[in-house]
C-alpha cells in the first residue's frame, strides 16, 4: 500500500511542470549604452530561451530518474503478484491493487510521454532551440515505446526503453552548455 501511495505521488510529480518553472528576467539599464552593449542585449533573450529550454530538459531527466527508480520497485512487486496469482495464491485484494498499480503505470507513462511531446514541440517551434531538436527528437516516441511495453505487461523493458529515453535528454543537455 505504501508502494502505491508513493506511486502516486511521483506521478504526479511527473506531470509536465513546465509551466511551473520560473523564468529569470532580466532589465537593463536605460543609461548611456555603446554599440557592443545593444548587440549583447539583441543575445541576451536567445541566451534566456536557451537556459529556459536547458532547465526544462533537466527537469525531465530529473523526473524520469525518480520514475524509473520507482518502476523498478513496483515492477517487481507486479511481477510477483502475477506470479501468485497464476499459482493462485494471491487473494482478491492483492489482485486488485496489482490491478491497480498497472493502470498508475500506464497513466504515468502516458504524462511522460505527453510531456516529452510537449518539449519536443516548444524546441521545434523556438527559433533559438530549433538546433537542440535535433537530438532531443524521438524522445516521445522511446516513452510511447515504453507504454506499449507496459501495456503488454513488459515494465523491465519499458524501463529501458525510458533510459533510453534519459541519455537522449542528458545529451540533450551536453550539447545546451
Amino acid at each position: 500500500m505504501k508502494k502505491a501511495l508513493y506511486f502516486a505521488i511521483v506521478c504526479l510529480m511527473l506531470l509536465p511542470a513546465s509551466a511551473l518553472s520560473q523564468t529569470r528576467r532580466r532589465t537593463t539599464n536605460t543609461g548611456n549604452r555603446r554599440s557592443t552593449r545593444a548587440s549583447a542585449n539583441a543575445a541576451q533573450p536567445a541566451t534566456e530561451t536557451v537556459q529556459s529550454g536547458a532547465t526544462r530538459v533537466a527537469d525531465q531527466i530529473k523526473n524520469l530518474t525518480r520514475f524509473l527508480y520507482l518502476l523498478g520497485g513496483v515492477a517487481k512487486g507486479i511481477e510477483a503478484a502475477d506470479d501468485a496469482a497464476r499459482r493462485g495464491d494471491a487473494s482478491n485484494a492483492v489482485q486488485e491493487q496489482t490491478a491497480r498499480s498497472k493502470a498508475t503505470v500506464k497513466t504515468s507513462l502516458e504524462n511522460v510521454r505527453v510531456g516529452l511531446d510537449k518539449l519536443e514541440t516548444d524546441f521545434r517551434a523556438a527559433p533559438e532551440l530549433q538546433r537542440y531538436y535535433i537530438k532531443l527528437a524521438g524522445s516521445a516516441s522511446g516513452a510511447a515505446t515504453a507504454e506499449e511495453q507496459a501495456a503488454a505487461g513488459q515494465y523491465d523493458q519499458a524501463g529501458r526503453s525510458l533510459l533510453g529515453v534519459v541519455n537522449r535528454l542528458t545529451d540533450v543537455l551536453l550539447e545546451m552548455h
